[in-house]
């Protein structure tokens, strides 16, 4: 059986992220979501909207790029607490141990702000950098620690959408694409050293900021592997002025698109299922 999860990432990102959310699930095709501990949405997503859709399957979305840091990390952090290192500094400085360990902290005040309210079922990260291969072996230990057994890796197959394809956007998405799947191939290979588990495929990096129907179908349509679990990520909103984000949110209320999944041999599924 071909399973496929919907995740919306960026949840507790904003009031307006988590009505998107809330309402892609309730709706439409959200299967999932993936939480955000620090930034300005977490109470309303904790308090006020996972309570309206508390069978969601909840993950665990790692943050050392955007807002503050729970621990208040000279090594993460500028003057005013808020994180400053960029994707390239991380890989960077990803060998160093204090700063591994700096990591560690951070990631342990986050997800202990869940824990009181959710199970977690997976564990992913804003902007992916949980793919940084000496951080990911790090995050194996933490999920072995905390009995969290999915964690998502990114293996994408190309596949090119010519009106799509022609946009610079695009040209940043493959490069993106391929330093993902260097850092899947090697993951994969620490990931089975343990019991854990992750997801066989996924959607959703060569054409971030252009989603819609037609990536989808596309992408699915590349996928052969019976017994296989599919992730797809979207990061809606109702803020009409985020205008790509506001159309992945009129995607997720499109119930239509599930019967088209369907009709490709797959069934919308949820990481705590498996």
């Amino acid at each position: 059986m071909k399973k496929v999860i919907i995740n919306a990432d960026d949840f507790g990102y904003s009031k307006e992220n988590n009505e998107a959310i809330k309402l892609g699930y309730k709706r439409g095709i959200i299967t999932s979501c993936s939480l955000l501990t620090n930034l300005n949405g977490f109470e309303n997503a904790i308090n006020i909207i996972l309570p309206e859709i508390n069978d969601i399957d909840l993950g665990f979305h790692f943050n050392i790029v955007e807002g503050k840091s729970i621990t208040e990390s000279r090594l993460l952090c500028d003057n005013q607490n808020c994180f400053n290192n960029s994707y390239i500094q991380i890989i960077k400085k990803s060998k160093d141990e204090k700063f591994l360990k700096a990591i560690e902290l951070e990631f342990r005040a986050q997800i202990e702000k869940v824990l009181p309210h959710h199970k977690i079922s997976h564990i992913d990260s804003h902007m992916h950098t949980h793919a940084i291969p000496e951080i990911f072996n790090l995050i194996l230990k933490l999920a072995e620690e905390y009995k969290i057994k999915y964690i998502r890796t990114q293996n994408e197959v190309p596949y090119f959408i010519a009106r799509k394809a022609l946009c610079y956007t695009f040209s940043l998405n493959i490069v993106k694409n391929l330093l993902l799947k260097i850092y899947t191939n090697i993951n994969i290979k620490q990931l089975r050293e343990t019991e854990l588990k992750t997801n066989k495929n996924f959607i959703g990096i060569l054409y971030t900021g252009m989603m819609d129907e037609t990536a989808i179908l596309r992408g699915l349509n590349k996928i052969k592997d019976e017994n296989s679990i599919t992730e797809i990520i979207f990061h809606p909103t109702i803020d009409k002025s985020k205008k790509n984000n506001y159309r992945e949110f009129q995607i997720t209320k499109h119930k239509n698109l599930i019967y088209e999944i369907k009709k490709q041999g797959f069934v919308l599924a949820k990481y705590y299922e498996n």
